[in-house]
């Protein structure tokens, strides 16, 4: 009863202390700025843009940013304000959907490897490896090329480029948790192995993966836009930053704003997750808790 009520008090503060310190660094609040209003954008686009995102214009080709188009508009007479709001959906889904799909797969194999070890851990761990020999961009568009053009297929392929590093860093965390003495004492009572890492290991690992997939989200953004402008993301005429960049980098001197603000939004919400990542971090640091 006492060891309940204690931990009753400890867990409010211990997430108070959290909290506070999260909200407390300006950088990490900036982060997350950025990444709510890119997503209150990405939610709201069909309400936001004012004009098709899709439909060419073939008498307004090339305008420059003006009160009716804030952004200008592209080679065909499209706004790049609307196309760029819609296409905010397109990256900001690439990028949690991929990062979803490898901490899905990625999670359990590394569980499961730093917990059983033997041949099992030997058999992962080697296959991980082979995985990250191969540079993550290129084992991406690798897999983009071989699945066939399309986000739904990119989104794989980046979650499946990003799964290793998920199955080691979890590997990693559960080989250091799994010798504390409460792992030990929930052995030699007879609790089973599934209830042990679910009960026991799981809650311990999940903030380390929380920080890397905020911080993979960004890589993930990232990678949709290189396999857009590749030709091997979102497919024309729906939008998408990274296909929009491909467009304008034949149109740089005369309509430099078709560069501009795609790669402007790019950067912007990569840099809104790394700082959102970097504070989450700092904030779950166990060493300051």
């Amino acid at each position: 009863m006492t060891i309940a009520i204690a931990d009753d008090l400890v867990l409010p503060r211990k997430r108070n202390r959290i909290l506070s310190k999260f909200l407390g660094n300006r950088s990490a609040m900036m982060g997350a700025g950025l990444v709510l209003f890119f997503i209150v954008i990405a939610v709201l686009a069909p309400l936001i843009a004012p004009h098709d995102p899709i439909k060419p214009s073939f008498s307004t080709i090339r305008k420059a940013p003006s009160a009716i188009f804030w952004f200008g508009t592209d080679e065909l007479g499209r706004d790049v304000f609307s196309r760029m709001v819609i296409g905010a959906r397109a990256s900001l889904m690439a990028g949690v959907v991929s990062v979803a799909i490898a901490v899905l797969l990625g999670v359990p194999f590394g569980l499961i490897s730093g917990y059983f070890g033997g041949w099992i851990d030997a058999t992962i761990s080697r296959s991980t490896e082979a995985m990250l020999a191969i540079p993550f961009l290129i084992f991406a568009i690798a897999l983009a090329a071989f699945l066939g053009p399309s986000l739904t297929n990119a989104m794989i392929a980046i979650g499946l480029s990003a799964m290793p590093i998920f199955v080691r860093l979890t590997r990693g965390q559960v080989l250091t948790i799994k010798a504390e003495d409460y792992v030990e004492g929930a052995r030699a009572i007879g609790l089973p192995n599934f209830w042990i890492i679910l009960r026991y290991i799981l809650p311990n690992v999940l903030p380390p993966i929380l920080v890397q997939a905020t911080l993979t989200v960004a890589t993930a953004i990232i990678a949709e836009a290189s396999l857009s402008f590749l030709g091997l993301g979102q497919q024309p005429p729906n939008p998408s930053w990274g296909s929009m960049l491909n467009t304008a980098k034949n149109f740089m001197s005369q309509a430099p704003w078709m560069s501009f603000f795609p790669g402007s939004a790019i950067f912007l919400i990569v840099l809104g997750f790394n700082l959102f990542g970097d504070g989450l971090r700092d904030a779950l640091d166990p060493r300051e808790n």
